[in-house]
């Protein structure tokens, strides 16, 4: 039974699509299965994992208002143990021609658990808005990382998103918790940065991820030749920070090879 985790922030530039990409691949390559859910019309997760936009025919459009199922549109990408739902531009359609649905914020949780048995992780790449694809990404997921800037404006943004986590949770899906917060583009050596980070743990404490994803050109450049950042280039900081992360994620959920207590040695 795969666990659900939809990657969130209504601020637009966060690194959501990067980390949604990145933590899928990490995982995958540290042989869970998983599948990478693309719920941005802007499909910036279908292109970067190597697909081009012209050649997909059935996306997550296609489930949510033609009633495909979502085997008929999972694709294989070339990382192994990593599949994906694609995006299209069409899906910004999806929210007007949703509206009427009797049961509309709970269209995508009904598409993955229909394949839910098959995969060990799936993770969902939200839009940056609060429409209503995003809302039903959130009643599917288990849980969310909300993916905070290292910079000033982020942490306003931050507020209204847990605001909105809730209403979600007291409404539609009680749930839904909080995997992480995690603080990206981190530059170590400017004093906002650290600023930034620092604020964020006081106020969060126990919910900020202690790893941070640092400003990495191999990561920026990734994308540009349509894959994640661990077969881009192995070595870079990047790839190094989200193996991290998918391991800090793994044992969260007790999901590591070694249990925390026998790690432990007396």
């Amino acid at each position: 039974m795969a666990r659900i985790i939809g990657v969130a922030n209504q601020k637009g530039g966060v690194g959501k699509t990067t980390t949604a990409i990145n933590v899928a691949a990490s995982l995958a390559v540290l042989e869970f299965k998983t599948l990478l859910v693309d719920a941005d019309p802007q499909a910036n997760s279908t292109t970067g994992v190597g697909f081009d936009l012209h050649n997909i025919t059935n996306s997550l459009y296609d489930c949510m208002v033609n009633n495909a199922t979502a085997g008929d549109v999972i694709l294989k990408t070339e990382v192994p143990n990593l599949d994906l739902i694609p995006s299209h531009i069409d899906l910004v359609g999806a929210e007007i021609e949703m509206i009427n649905y009797p049961n509309r914020e709970n269209v995508m949780k009904g598409i993955l658990d229909a394949v839910r048995d098959k995969y060990d992780f799936i993770i969902i790449d939200c839009s940056p808005s609060l429409g209503l694809i995003t809302v039903n990404s959130l009643v599917a997921s288990d849980s969310v990382i909300v993916p905070v800037q290292c910079e000033f404006f982020a942490l306003e943004g931050l507020g209204k998103l847990l605001n909105t986590i809730k209403i979600v949770q007291s409404r539609l899906n009680p749930a839904l918790q909080i995997e992480g917060i995690l603080m990206t583009m981190y530059d170590g050596r400017l004093r906002l940065s650290n600023q930034v980070v620092s604020e964020v743990r006081r106020h969060f404490d126990e919910m900020v991820f202690d790893t941070i994803i640092h400003r990495n050109t191999r990561l920026s450049e990734s994308p540009s030749v349509g894959k994640p950042v661990i077969l881009y280039d192995a070595d870079s900081k990047g790839t190094i920070n989200y193996l991290n992360l998918a391991k800090e994620i793994l044992q969260n959920n007790g999901m590591t090879k070694i249990s925390n207590e026998e790690r432990i040695i007396e």
